[in-house]
């Protein structure tokens, strides 16, 4: 079962691996060819699933895999 990323988690994993003022410019000023060429803000505010939002930018960012998460050790992994 696929669960999602609400946006308020979206922002908690991009402030907790970029930090607040750095990630919001990358989800504003980023473009995302996994997103039709899009930033992650504009995918949002079109109605992308934030989890697929977050994995994109996460890619085309280098995030390691086990830090796609964030670093909360609360089983926060999903499928």
């Amino acid at each position: 079962m696929l669960l999602r990323v609400r946006i308020s988690e979206f922002w908690e994993l991009v402030d907790e691996e970029f930090g607040r003022a750095h990630g919001r410019t990358l989800v504003r000023d980023h473009v995302l060819m996994e997103l039709g060429n899009r930033t992650a803000e504009q995918a949002l505010d079109e109605g992308e699933p934030a989890r697929e939002v977050w994995f994109a930018l996460a890619a085309s960012l280098d995030v390691p895999p086990e830090r796609r998460w964030g670093n909360d050790e609360k089983e926060r992994r999903r499928a």
